[in-house]
């Protein structure tokens, strides 16, 4: 009997160590995964942080800070798609533009691809971001004030006199000479994704600044390589073809070219690309319609068809040269595309100088 009891003994004590023995494994299985969530939830937390502090050296504001800096938002002097721009004032008396990011979008991607693409800028042709507002679901960037506004409502709107051509060549170079400066000399590559007119800005001089870079990506490496998106960015009659049908070719800093060519053509003639209100249907593609024109040996008799106010043969030459020098940044193919260095070459050179570009492929209609 008692060999027995011993050995039933021996028998439960073995039972309880598995039992314990699977409750332990139970247990710090359970652990790892209460630690595994953890790790993850403030590694995510920390990635936002950084996404954010990483430019620490920008001067942040409160959002009280920023609500008195723009006077309680009394004064919009823009507005985008995911953003509103208010006219506001430092405290040393300087005046700013606040762009409040809209609630909408609420994780913040614009904000983020705009602090991070220019926040250590330093360029003539860039518009410089002084500041930020990181509270919450609060998200401001402050930047310089731009008093003549953007380049858009001098070619567009007819209660505005005209830019002279000097003037009108002159923005179109230094436009250029920032595009160039993302392309290719910042320690990141940075393609903008949405040049337009809209989003170019003018200080009291007519200096041309690039702004508004919400859809930036930054890139290693000189951005001549295929780049990687999940969907088309940019603005109808200035994506490049390539950015939603990659039959045209790989996304690369061209795309930015093609929307710089189409941006100058519109420059040029003062009105939109693709236009449905015009008589023929002809002239609903401009750049096909502006190539047409320029193309033959009507002089500039033929020319002011398409540029309005040519005063001399100045005029008529700087015309020529931007229009010429458009025709080739819109080429469908983005290897038939020059560089921005290329560009400011060919707008600096004679004209004499320029060949003739391929007609533009995607008209809508020929004549």
């Amino acid at each position: 009997m008692l060999c027995n009891c011993s050995a039933n003994n021996q028998t439960s004590g073995s039972k309880l160590k598995h039992y314990y023995w699977i409750i332990g494994v139970l247990v710090a299985m359970f652990g790892v995964a209460v630690i595994s969530i953890l790790i993850i939830y403030f590694s995510k937390s920390k990635r936002e942080q950084f996404d954010v502090e990483d430019f620490i050296t920008l001067k942040r504001y409160t959002y009280a800070t920023v609500k008195r800096m723009a006077n309680s938002f009394a004064e919009k002097i823009g507005e985008g798609g995911y953003s509103i721009v208010y006219k506001g004032q430092l405290s040393n008396g300087s005046a700013v533009a606040v762009k409040v990011l809209k609630e909408a979008k609420g994780n913040g991607e614009d904000f983020i691809n705009e602090v991070a693409s220019i926040g250590a800028i330093m360029h003539k042709n860039v518009v410089s971001l002084l500041g930020f507002c990181y509270e919450g679901n609060k998200r401001a960037l402050i930047y310089e004030y731009m008093p003549r506004g953007s380049l858009n409502k001098f070619i567009f709107n007819t209660k505005i006199s005209r830019l002279e051509w000097k003037r009108l060549y002159e923005i179109a170079i230094g436009i250029a000479r920032g595009l160039k400066y993302l392309h290719q000399d910042c320690a990141a590559t940075i393609l903008h994704f949405d040049i337009k007119p809209h989003n170019i800005l003018l200080d009291s001089d007519f200096c041309p600044k690039i702004s508004d870079f919400g859809l930036a990506k930054l890139c290693q490496g000189d951005g001549s390589s295929s780049i990687s998106l999940l969907g088309a960015r940019g603005t109808a009659g200035y994506t490049a073809p390539e950015m939603y049908n990659r039959n045209f070719g790989e996304v690369s800093y061209k795309s930015d070219v093609y929307s710089y060519g189409m941006m100058v053509l519109e420059m040029v003639g003062g009105r939109k690309n693709i236009d449905t209100g015009v008589s023929r249907t002809s002239e609903i593609y401009y750049p096909y319609w502006a190539h047409k024109h320029i193309d033959d040996d009507g002089g500039g008799e033929r020319l002011k068809n398409i540029c309005e106010e040519m005063v001399d043969e100045d005029d008529e030459m700087l015309a020529r040269k931007m229009i010429n020098v458009s025709l080739w940044c819109i080429q469908a193919k983005p290897s038939n595309r020059p560089s921005m260095s290329e560009v400011i070459q060919m707008m600096e050179g004679s004209l004499q100088s320029l060949q003739m570009p391929p007609k533009p492929t995607l008209s809508l209609q020929n004549e």
